[in-house]
C-alpha cells in the first residue's frame, strides 16, 4: 500500500519514552502538592479509606438484603405452587374422564382451580416425554408469560426424573408491555386419569417487586452513602482546621514579628502540646527582643518560614477536569457567555481524552503489543448494531444511512471491538464530509473473506490525496472545520486494524462525487484472502473512475 512521506521527525525518543515523559510533567503539580501538603494527605487518605469502608459496606448489605429478598419470596413461590399443584391433583383424582372432550374440560377447570389457588396466572402444561402416544391425552398449553421458550429443557428433565415433588428454576419473564423482569418457574408432576399419561405443571412467579424492593434498597444505600461522605468529609474538614488552626496562628504570628511588631505573642490554644509551641514561640519572641543585633538574620528565618508554611498550608487545587466538570454541572446557572465557555472546555477536554487514547493505540501498534481477541463475529450485526449508534450524528447531519446486506451472514474469526471501531471510524468520516446526502454501508462475503463498505456521494479527494488520507493527522482540507470531534488519527488506527487482521482498507474518491472505503478481513485467521467480495470502485462510478485505490 502507498503512503505519504511525512517530515522527518527532530526527536529520536520512542513514543513510549515521550508519553512517559509527558506523564511525569503533567503529574508534576500533583506530586508536588501531596509532598508538600500535610493537610491535602491527611484529606486524601481519609477521604479514600472512608469511600473504601463505605463501599464495602454496602456491596455487603446490598447482597445481603437481596440474597434474604430473593430466598423469602422463594420459599413464597413453593409453597403458593404446592398448595395450587395439590388442588389440582385432587381435581384430577376426582375425574372420571376418558376421552379427549372430558380431558379438555377437565384441563380448563384445572386450570381455574390453579388461578384459585395460587397468586399466579402464569401456567403451563406439558405432556412428559417418553411416554406412550396417546390420542385421548390433551394437548400442551401454556399462558402467554411462558409461551416463548422460558421453560428450560433441564427443568423439564428435572420434573420427570427427579424424586422432589417440586423443582425450580430462576428465568427472565417477558410482561404484557414489553419489558422483562426476573421470575421463578415452579414445576412438579400431575398424574391424569386413564391413558392420558404424566404431565409437568409449571406456574410462573414474577419478582418484579422484590426486585422494585431492592432497587429501594439500593437508592436508599446509595443516598445514605452520598450522606456519609459528605458528612464524613466536613467532619474531616473541621478537625483538621482545628488540628492546624494552631499552625495558622503560629504563621500568622510569625508574620507580624517579621513585619516589626515585636510586641505580638502567640495566645494559648488551651491544649497541652500546642501551648508547649504557645511558650517556646513566645520565649523566642522574648529572646529576639534582647537580641537586636540578632534581628535581621531571625527575621529573614522567619520571613522564609512564614513562606514554607503558608505554600504548605494552601487550599488543595483541583485538577483541571474536575473544575470543568463542576462548572459543566453549573452551566445553566452561568450567564451565556459563561456557559458557552464551560461548554468549548468540557467538550475540548473531552475531545483530549479522545486524543491521549488513540495515542496509546498507535503507540502499542509502533511497539509492536498488540494481541487480537478473535471470536466468532457476525460482520452485519456488527455493521447494523454500528449505524443504529450513529443514527443520531447522521441524522443530524442529514444523511440518510442505508444497510445493504448482500452476504457476510456467516461468522468469521475477528477481534470484533477493533472492527466496529474501524466501521465507527468510517462511517464518522462519511458523515463528516458526505454533505447532508445518502450514505451506503454495504456488507457481502465469499469463501475466504467478509468486507464492509461505506460509500458517500460529499465532497470527495483528489487521487494524491487518497494516498495520504491514511496518515496521521493529515486532513485533505485543513480549513474545513470538524463537527463530530475527531482526533486525525481514525483512519490511521482503522488500517492498523485491517493489517493486524491481515486484512485490506482500500479508498476510491473523486472530487464532487464522494468517497468509498472498503475493510476486507480474512474469514479464518490461517486462510489469506484470495479477493475481496466487494469491488472498492463504485457500480456506478466504474464507467467514469477518476479517484484513486489505496491498494
Amino acid at each position: 500500500m502507498a503512503s505519504g512521506t511525512g517530515p522527518v521527525p527532530l526527536s529520536t525518543d520512542s513514543p513510549p519514552t515521550r508519553l512517559k515523559r509527558w506523564w511525569a510533567v503533567a503529574t508534576a503539580p500533583l506530586r508536588r502538592r501531596w509532598l508538600s501538603s500535610l493537610k491535602v494527605r491527611t484529606m486524601t487518605i481519609t477521604g479514600v479509606l472512608t469511600l473504601i469502608a463505605i463501599l464495602a459496606s454496602g456491596t455487603y448489605l446490598q447482597l445481603s438484603v437481596g440474597g434474604d429478598l430473593f430466598n423469602t419470596r422463594k420459599q413464597q413461590v413453593l409453597a403458593d405452587s404446592a398448595r395450587a399443584t395439590n388442588a389440582a391433583q385432587r381435581l384430577l383424582e376426582a375425574s372420571d374422564a376418558q376421552d379427549r372432550v372430558g380431558f379438555n374440560a377437565l384441563v380448563i377447570a384445572m386450570r381455574s382451580a390453579i388461578r384459585d389457588a395460587s397468586s399466579s396466572q402464569m401456567i403451563a402444561l406439558q405432556r412428559m416425554p417418553n411416554q406412550s402416544f396417546s390420542s385421548e391425552a390433551p394437548q400442551d398449553s401454556a399462558t402467554e408469560g411462558l409461551a416463548s421458550g422460558v421453560i428450560t429443557q433441564d427443568l423439564v428433565e428435572m420434573v420427570r426424573t427427579g424424586d422432589e415433588s417440586q423443582y425450580w428454576q430462576s428465568v427472565t419473564l417477558t410482561n404484557p408491555d414489553g419489558s422483562t423482569s426476573a421470575g421463578i418457574v415452579v414445576g412438579s408432576q400431575l398424574t391424569f386419569p386413564g391413558s392420558a399419561g404424566t404431565y409437568g405443571l409449571y406456574i410462573g412467579y414474577s419478582l418484579a417487586d422484590a426486585e422494585q424492593t431492592l432497587t429501594y434498597v439500593q437508592r436508599t444505600l446509595l443516598v445514605t452513602a452520598l450522606f456519609l461522605m459528605v458528612l464524613l468529609g466536613l467532619l474531616v474538614w473541621t478537625i483538621v482546621r482545628l488540628v492546624f488552626r494552631p499552625i495558622h496562628v503560629a504563621a500568622e504570628t510569625s508574620r507580624r514579628l517579621a513585619a516589626g511588631e515585636s510586641d505580638v505573642r502567640m495566645p494559648e490554644q488551651g491544649d497541652e502540646q500546642f501551648d508547649v509551641l504557645s511558650q517556646s514561640f513566645n520565649d523566642m519572641a522574648d529572646s529576639l527582643q534582647n537580641r537586636i543585633s540578632e534581628l535581621a538574620e531571625l527575621s529573614q528565618m522567619q520571613q522564609r518560614f512564614v513562606s514554607d508554611v503558608s505554600h504548605e498550608l494552601r487550599t488543595p487545587l483541583t485538577t483541571i477536569r474536575l473544575a470543568g466538570d463542576v462548572l459543566y454541572g453549573q452551566r445553566e446557572k452561568l450567564d451565556t457567555t459563561a456557559a458557552r465557555t464551560v461548554e468549548l472546555l468540557h467538550t475540548q477536554v473531552d475531545r483530549f481524552e479522545r486524543l491521549l487514547t488513540d495515542l496509546l493505540e498507535i503507540s502499542r501498534y509502533d511497539a509492536g503489543s498488540v494481541t487480537l481477541e478473535r471470536e466468532p463475529t457476525n460482520l452485519v450485526r456488527i455493521a447494523e448494531e454500528t449505524v443504529e449508534g450513529m443514527a443520531s450524528l447522521a441524522e443530524a447531519a442529514g444523511s440518510d444511512v442505508r444497510l445493504i446486506a448482500q452476504g457476510g451472514y456467516l461468522d468469521a474469526e475477528l477481534d470484533a471491538r477493533r472492527v466496529r471501531r474501524v466501521i465507527q471510524n468510517l462511517l464518522g468520516n462519511a458523515i463528516e464530509h458526505g454533505e447532508g446526502k445518502p450514505i451506503i454501508v454495504t456488507v457481502d462475503s465469499n469463501e475466504t473473506a467478509v468486507a464492509v463498505s461505506v460509500r458517500d456521494f460529499g465532497v470527495g479527494m483528489t487521487g494524491e490525496a487518497t494516498l495520504r488520507v491514511f496518515d496521521r493527522f493529515w486532513r485533505a482540507d485543513p480549513s474545513r472545520k470538524r463537527t463530530i470531534g475527531g482526533t486525525g488519527l481514525g483512519l490511521a488506527i482503522s488500517l492498523e486494524d485491517a493489517s493486524v487482521h491481515n486484512g485490506w482498507l482500500d479508498v476510491w474518491s473523486a472530487p464532487g462525487r464522494g468517497s468509498s472505503f472498503r475493510l476486507t478481513l480474512p474469514r479464518k485467521r490461517d486462510v489469506p484472502i484470495g479477493h475481496s467480495p466487494l469491488p472498492v470502485v463504485p457500480a456506478d462510478e466504474i464507467d467514469t473512475d477518476g479517484g484513486g485505490d489505496r491498494r
